[in-house]
């Protein structure tokens, strides 16, 4: 197919739009499909610890980045930790506002190496979850987990020395209720939004 100027500019249109369409559904998506493929380290959930606690240790390291249209700060409060397989650990991350505004966030993850997502147990994470710092508002977000024993029995897996945990959070839309907060916020400072009817 000979391409003509005007195809060339259809075919750049068509995929600028698929790119923005597919930035707002990055982080649901990206959900669904790592459950779905166990692609990027998925891990595994559970309600309680392991009631098995071997006296080999695996190193655990901490990652944190964010989008690039995200304003928040955001680390991991350790760099990396030494435990027990099986054991259950807490790690925090730190995530601060420094803007103005209500700013609301949600992160995806990964695990890698990639045999080793499978167990990766987390208990209790922040991940996937929205989450609203204030202006200002600086926040120590959880990590409880633990490396299930298994590990040492897989083939691929029980190479594994090192495991890193990796965080990227995205600005998304504020929900209702602090959206609304936010209009009426601005309203004070500016007067009331366009089309708003001033009753006083």
């Amino acid at each position: 197919m000979k391409w003509t100027p005007s195809k060339m500019a259809g075919a750049l249109v068509g995929v600028a739009i698929a790119m923005v369409s597919f930035s707002y559904a990055a982080v649901p998506f990206y959900s669904w499909f790592c459950a779905v493929t166990g692609f990027g380290g998925e891990t595994g959930v559970a309600t309680a610890g392991s009631d098995t606690v071997l006296d080999q240790t695996i190193k655990v390291r901490f990652d944190a980045s964010r989008d690039r249209d995200m304003p928040w700060t955001f680390t991991p409060a350790q760099r990396e930790m030494e435990v027990r397989i099986g054991e259950t650990a807490l790690a925090f991350y730190e995530a601060s506002n420094p803007t103005d505004r209500v700013v609301a966030g949600q992160a995806t993850y990964n695990v890698t190496p990639y045999e080793a997502g499978g167990f990766f147990d987390k208990i209790e994470c922040f991940c996937f979850t929205e989450q609203v710092l204030q202006p200002g508002e600086t926040v120590m977000m959880p990590v409880s987990f633990f490396v299930d024993p298994e590990i040492v029995d897989d083939r691929d897996a029980k190479y594994v020395n090192v495991i890193t945990l990796s965080y990227t959070f995205y600005e998304i839309d504020l929900p209702e209720e602090y959206a609304a907060v936010d209009v009426q916020g601005a309203e004070a400072l500016t007067g009331p939004a366009q089309g708003a009817i001033d009753t006083n």
